[in-house]
């Protein structure tokens, strides 16, 4: 390693440092900080993003950067040392675009904003969130115009995300779920009282929910010795290095679903952090490839794995011996139903599958809607409602199962939602290739050896860690391009078959 590369990682390193540290804090807030130190935890995390941002845009860095892209132009592609440079380069010309006083304004109002918003959601009064939100999306545009777009502000934004998409090709993504959704949803519809989900609302000891819950992910592969589970208002993951990746979740005595699956979720995030190459640690190419692939990890373990026939083979055994009161007289095809009903609902993270991808299309259709000044804050919970409506014919009965649902507006996660289809999609194209290679993974689920797809995940996908954009994932790891043909197959043959109806796909 020659000595101005292996400066560029010791101040690589030292970035990382501090925001892990930051997020560190971040963790703490979500779970254990006392209310009262919310104003000292803005300076604090302020701070350190400030730092962090400052030391990686400097000018040094730049010119660490330039002598090495000689130094490594004749490596392989996907070479540590290539890779480091490339994406690297990527992230300081759009660090450089941010003055540092913004992020770290940012940062600040991100940390002010999410207890408000946990106030506003638990009394369900957007009205106190709104000046907080209304400051956030100023923010966030004022990122937008520093990037800099060519169409819509939303391009940059996602661009910060999922590298080389764009917000028609969203928007085309989108028109093509939607077409196999919508009348799936009415199939579904005419044939609801095909399944039965009454048994998830008999009452779950919550403690005992969380026990199992952490039992499943780690028989899943999350390693516990490299992580821990807590609660927080929403689940989230919290990846400060290798040996550190955190999970949360939330629980319901008289919703099943709400914790185990929220745990898988996150677990499959979890999974994705601690299978990447130690190597990587300390530097940019440390973390997920974008967050639609990270999606497509927890989207992937927590519905087409934990809500597989296979899986329920293995796992409810377990749980009727666990929660024998309310899994009297139910069996382990019963429950794979009652966990797989699919009829709109209010809220995100508890929709099925059939309907999730709604969800986020209403969420992509506002921010853009805000971001473009088309729709004033004051008035996005009654363009939530329309929307709710409209693609499921819901009437919302206050902000709380509404507008003040997520937390991602509280703490300025804008253009992220998009990352949850993504995931979807790519969560389906990548089981198809798995299924190609291990045609028997279900035998495999169902004796409980989920190693298999986990080791086969940590080879193509996981250690590489951000080497690579999502198009060069997809392409490299199922051969071609990004596509929705395995989701709308799996989704239609899944729900056809529950609800005994003939998808368009069967019946062509």
């Amino acid at each position: 390693m020659s000595e101005k590369l292996q400066k560029l990682k010791d101040i690589l390193g030292e970035v990382s440092d501090i925001n892990r540290a930051a997020s560190v804090l971040v963790w703490d807030q979500e779970t254990y900080m006392p209310p009262g130190g919310l104003a000292n935890r803005a300076d604090q995390y302020s701070t350190l993003r400030r730092i962090a941002h400052s030391r990686f845009t400097a000018d040094e860095v730049g010119g660490l950067l330039d002598d090495l892209d000689g130094e490594v132009r004749g490596l392989p592609f996907e070479s540590d040392h290539a890779s480091l440079i490339r994406v690297t380069r990527r992230d300081y010309d759009r660090a450089r675009k941010l003055p540092t006083e913004l992020v770290a304004e940012i940062a600040r109002a991100g940390t002010m904003a999410q207890p408000v918003w946990r106030k506003a959601r638990q009394d369900s009064d957007f009205k106190l969130f709104a000046p907080y939100l209304q400051k956030n999306v100023e923010l966030i545009r004022r990122v937008a115009d520093a990037l800099g777009y060519r169409k819509r502000p939303y391009d940059a934004l996602v661009d910060r995300y999922e590298p080389g998409l764009t917000t028609d090709q969203l928007e085309a993504i989108f028109a093509e779920l939607k077409k196999a959704i919508v009348p799936l949803v009415s199939d579904v519809g005419r044939h609801a009282d095909a399944v039965d989900d009454s048994v998830l609302h008999r009452g779950f000891d919550p403690d005992a929910q969380l026990a199992y819950s952490l039992e499943v992910v780690t028989k899943l592969g999350y390693d516990v010795k490299r992580g821990r589970q807590d609660i927080s208002a929403h689940p989230m993951t919290f990846a400060f290095g290798p040996g550190d990746v955190r999970i949360t979740t939330r629980v319901s005595r008289n919703f099943f679903n709400e914790c185990l699956f929220g745990s898988i979720h996150e677990s499959g995030h979890g999974m994705y952090s601690q299978g990447i190459e130690q190597n990587l640690d300390r530097t940019p190419l440390w973390g997920e490839a974008s967050p639609g692939v990270d999606e497509s990890q927890s989207r992937l373990w927590e519905n087409l794995v934990g809500r597989s026939a296979a899986f329920w083979q293995y796992f409810f055994p377990s749980l009727r011996d666990r929660f024998p009161g309310p899994l009297k007289g139910v069996d382990d095809e019963g429950f794979f139903k009652a966990v797989n009903r699919a009829q709109p609902s209010l809220i995100r993270v508890e929709a099925d599958e059939v309907t999730y991808n709604l969800h986020i299309l209403l969420r992509f259709e506002l921010e853009n809607e805000l971001l473009e000044a088309q729709l004033k804050v004051e008035d996005l919970p009654e363009a939530w409602n329309a929307l709710v409506k409209s693609y499921l014919g819901l009437d919302v009965p206050n902000d709380r199962e509404g507008v003040l649902q997520d937390i991602h507006w509280s703490d300025m996660s804008f253009a992220n939602f998009p990352a949850y289809t993504l995931g979807n999609v790519i969560g389906a194209q990548l089981l198809e290739k798995v299924r190609s290679e291990v045609p028997d993974l279900d035998g495999h689920i169902a004796r409980g050896e989920f190693g298999v797809l986990l080791d086969w995940l940590r080879l193509n996908l996981y250690r590489h860690g951000r080497k690579f954009t999502p198009g060069e994932v997809m392409e490299r790891v199922t051969g071609r391009p990004l596509t929705t043909e395995p989701w709308v197959t799996y989704v239609r043959q899944k729900f056809g078959t529950l609800y005994g109806v003939r998808t368009a796909e069967a019946g062509s």
